[in-house]
């Protein structure tokens, strides 16, 4: 997981039909990065890392076992 780009925002802000200034997602890119950087150590570890939505089904399946 790495920090996104002020260019990585501002897509994915246009993609969900929130598009924001170039300057705006620059200043949402900068304020996200010491999170991103807090969490480097433990990236690729946690079982909802990569998709969120994924994390009822790790909980449902540690439960079951």
């Amino acid at each position: 997981m790495t920090k996104p780009t002020a260019k990585e925002i501002k897509a994915m802000a246009d993609v969900t039909g929130v598009p924001v200034d170039a300057d705006v997602a620059g200043r949402i890119a900068h304020s996200m990065g010491p999170a991103f950087e807090g969490f480097a150590p433990v990236a690729g570890t946690l079982p909802f890392d990569l998709e969120p939505a994924s994390f009822q089904l790790t909980q449902a399946a540690k439960v079951s076992t």
